[in-house]
């Protein structure tokens, strides 16, 4: 999906300002499934703006350069209409740690050992906030790409807990082997 698009999901929901889209994928309802940076936020919101999809309003701010809020328009409602009536791509896993330990051979096992531990840390902090989520104040879709989450989520941490002993176990017999 690309950063227009989302930006368009997210004001769908309301106006915000380009910080308060940016947390939507930080630490909201976006966050375990969708990525956007300011670098890519705010010039979609500019061309957004240009289009007439999404309109820009200055407020003042005390001691402080105005604050833009955006909005969606009845174009920028249609454009999102039209876009999530499109058959979505195929999802591709985009992952530091996979790459990182794809290469697990050229770490330690101490190394990979903290990786292993530091996602299986991450993955219990986003269930925790996953599980945290009032889903009965959600939509539908809302609810069920939230379960989708927690599904994904657990099966990932379960899976790295139940076999870091084989990556492990093969780097710590490589070293011996050397």
């Amino acid at each position: 999906m690309d950063v227009k698009t989302l930006c368009l999901g997210v004001l769908s929901r309301g106006p915000h300002t380009g910080y308060e889209i940016r947390k939507q994928f930080d630490s909201g309802p976006f966050a375990h499934f969708q990525d956007a940076g300011f670098g890519s936020i705010y010039p979609a919101l500019r061309r957004l703006t240009e289009d007439g999809m999404v309109a820009c309003e200055e407020q003042p701010q005390d001691s402080r350069p105005d604050k833009k809020v955006y909005r969606l328009t009845a174009a920028g409602r249609q454009a999102l209409f039209d876009a999530v009536n499109r058959a979505p791509g195929l999802d591709k896993l985009r992952s530091d740690f996979n790459f990182v330990l794809f290469f697990a051979d050229l770490l330690t096992a101490k190394q990979v050992d903290r990786l292993l531990a530091e996602r299986i840390a991450h993955h219990e902090a986003v269930l925790e906030q996953l599980e945290s989520c009032d889903l009965s104040t959600r939509t539908a879709g809302e609810a069920f790409v939230t379960r989708y989450g927690i599904a994904i989520h657990r099966a990932s941490k379960a899976f790295v807990e139940q076999h870091q002993h084989e990556l492990i176990g093969s780097l710590l017999n490589a070293k011996v082997a050397e």
